[in-house]
């Protein structure tokens, strides 16, 4: 495939292609290592509070849930709603026990999204938290559960492109020229 690609591209500009390639190559696997730890993170935390908890197949549910959130939100959705169908029907008619299970998932969703992902997964796309909730809802809008998967690898790539466009621009005989020539205006 690289070697395709080495053929499409003229000579004077392979490198720059193979540069930015590299870059795509490293902010994809940033996403996915640190996607992977938060979901181990995640898997952890659900398993032991829920166990904790006394909930039946707590530790399966949480394992379950923590991998699951590989893909944003897909993880803690799921282990909600599986989590509190099994505590009504153990914990039923307490309330408070049942209450405990959506709490758990929310403190760690929580917890997932304040601390963990902009230390695990933003720092290393290189992308504002901003961008990956937008991004996440403009593909997941767009190309629905599949989007989600490639919403953050792809807005990382699109980033790095996008960056490259704007120091070609800033370092453009056009943007130098249009800087020099702009007449300052008065506001009166």
């Amino acid at each position: 495939m690289i070697s395709l690609i080495d053929k499409c591209v003229p000579p004077a500009r392979r490198d720059t292609v193979r540069a930015l390639a590299g870059e795509i190559d490293q902010a994809i696997g940033g996403f996915v290592r640190g996607q992977s730890a938060l979901s181990l993170v995640l898997a952890l935390f659900y398993a032991v509070t829920l166990s904790m908890i006394g909930l039946k197949h707590g530790v399966l549910i949480g394992f379950a849930a923590g991998l699951l959130s590989f893909i944003p939100y897909v993880g803690s959705l799921t282990g909600l709603v599986v989590s509190t169908c099994v505590a009504t029907a153990q914990f039923w008619p307490d309330w408070k026990s049942i209450l405990l299970v959506p709490a758990v998932f929310f403190v760690g969703q929580s917890l997932a999204d304040y601390v963990l992902a902009p230390y695990l997964v933003a720092r290393r796309v290189h992308l504002n938290p901003v961008w990956v909730i937008f991004a996440l809802f403009a593909f997941g809008y767009i190309f629905g559960f599949v989007g989600l998967l490639i919403a953050v690898p792809a807005a990382a790539a699109i980033g790095v492109v996008t960056r490259f466009a704007l120091q070609q621009y800033y370092a453009s005989p056009f943007y130098a020229q249009a800087s020099f020539n702009s007449k300052p205006e008065h506001y009166d």
